[in-house]
């Protein structure tokens, strides 16, 4: 079974799902984790807001090159 990580944090749910599209895009799998608390009461900003985007730990190095690059725009449209 495979240990999930967190690869980084997203504000909110919305931006989790982002994430989530581009590394799933690139073949990484991923799992968004979200505070219990947090979801119930329909908090979608500050520390509560967070979400944990976790990766399987044998995808983390790809995961992280995926971000860095999506950062840096490399995946943006000219």
């Amino acid at each position: 079974m495979a240990k999930w990580v967190v690869v980084a944090k997203a504000a909110g749910e919305l931006q989790g799902e982002l994430m989530r599209g581009l590394l799933e895009a690139q073949g990484v799998r991923v799992y968004l984790s979200v505070e219990g608390a947090a979801r119930a009461i329909g908090i979608t900003a500050g520390p509560l807001g967070e979400v944990d985007i976790m990766v399987p730990e044998e995808e983390l190095e790809d995961a992280r090159d995926i971000i860095r690059r999506y950062r840096a725009g490399e995946f943006e449209e000219s």
